[in-house]
């Protein structure tokens, strides 16, 4: 008998966490909100940050997003923590009307072609376009660099809060700033919450 009992609890304890999960989960169909966009992710060909870009990349194709990667040139981009990534879009190929964001990903190499005026030329393109643009950790000197941020709130990696200020931009130093059509977001601890921002913008 108390076999019986124990056997029925155990049976009542998998149907009830069950349904709490099922209470609890969203439709398969709900995550989906951004199935019918395209975002390009640009990254530096080496030395780009792993997290602000995985991390982002994670959160906007579970979202359903189709990703495109671009990079200054075609290539086998490694970043600093040694993720790999096959290029095959340089930043001049890129026709903005086929996007409907562009991100731009930091990290050291990054830093190192912020002057790129093929960046700045994107960055511009897809402002203009009225795209989301946006940029995370050193990346958000390139939007400063190609004068778009100019009266516009934004945040970034400390170490280029310099160029954001030089460009016009009101420096907030929070992990991650929404000003009209731009997000910008400050480093590598924030990656997942920046990419969360871009699908709450682009499912509106």
């Amino acid at each position: 008998m108390k076999k019986i009992i124990l056997i029925i609890a155990v049976l009542l304890i998998i149907i009830s966490g069950y349904a709490i999960y099922k209470d609890n989960s969203v439709p398969e169909e709900n995550n989906m909100v951004l199935k019918n966009k395209k975002i390009l992710m640009v990254i530096a060909p080496v030395d780009f940050r792993d997290e602000e870009y995985l991390e982002p990349r994670q959160v906007l194709e579970s979202a359903g997003a189709a990703i495109d990667v671009a990079s200054i040139q075609k290539i086998k981009a490694r970043g600093v923590g040694g993720t790999e990534v096959d290029v095959n879009l340089t930043t001049g190929d890129i026709n903005v009307d086929d996007y409907d964001a562009v991100v731009f990903v930091g990290g050291a190499g990054m830093e190192e072609i912020l002057d790129d005026e093929s960046l700045q030329v994107l960055a511009l393109k897809f402002y203009n376009a009225q795209k989301l643009t946006t940029a995370i950790c050193v990346a958000p000197a390139i939007l400063a660099k190609a004068g778009i941020l100019d009266g516009k709130q934004a945040t970034s990696w400390p170490g280029v809060k310099a160029d954001l200020q030089s460009g016009g931009a009101g420096f907030t130093g929070e992990d991650v700033t929404i000003f009209q059509n731009i997000i910008t977001a400050d480093g590598p601890d924030s990656a997942k919450k920046f990419g969360e921002k871009i699908v709450e913008a682009l499912s509106k």
